[in-house]
């Protein structure tokens, strides 16, 4: 009978996953570059802008035109919609980005996938399990937590298929780093 291991001998591989994952996403992001094309500029940028700042926009996820299930077969609405723009907008509070609560979050996303990775592979592997299933089950689960999210964005909040496609990669990447830093520590039989 299958029994899992105590998960106090993964929390080596759980946490140094976490970490390499949080390091390559800043390597890839300061010198690869490729998400730079993810956000483009608004034309007329100030004048949108001037709009948005009358409307002093708490954070928040807004919608235009924005209506109910009932009111899409309104006319009214129906023409709005024609019309356009139709735009999801992300309003962030006002000031610069706080970068350090930002990678901080990063990092706790980065030891959740970990961490998930573990608890899968605990109650699915024993300890010396062959390295390329180890490899296949944390890596496949990191990819899923790293990316998945992605193509809902892209379904639900128009993401352009480019940015996910660029976010994916990221997310073969991380799941690579995760199922090697697994394999390499997995614990002995």
């Amino acid at each position: 009978m299958h029994t899992a291991m105590p998960f106090g001998s993964l929390w080596m591989p759980v946490l140094a996953s976490a970490v390499a994952v949080f390091v390559a996403s800043s390597l890839l992001h300061m010198f690869l570059k490729y998400h730079q094309a993810d956000h483009r500029r608004l034309p007329a940028e100030d004048a949108v802008r001037e709009g948005l700042g009358r409307a002093d926009l708490a954070p928040g996820v807004y919608m235009t035109p924005h209506c109910t299930h009932q009111q899409m077969k309104d006319p009214a609405i129906l023409a709005k919609f024609e019309k356009g723009p139709v735009a999801i907008i992300t309003a962030l509070p006002k000031g610069m980005p706080n970068m350090g609560k930002h990678l901080g979050l990063w990092f706790g996303l980065c030891f959740l996938v970990s961490f998930t990775a573990g608890y899968i592979a605990r109650h699915t592997l024993q300890p010396g399990a062959a390295g390329m299933l180890v490899m296949q089950i944390t890596g496949a689960v990191a990819f899923a937590g790293y990316s998945y999210g992605q193509i809902s964005d892209t379904i639900w909040k128009g993401q352009p298929w480019a940015n996910t496609l660029r976010h994916l990669l990221d997310g073969v990447i991380y799941a690579v780093i995760t199922g090697i830093i697994f394999l390499a520590l997995w614990p002995a039989a």
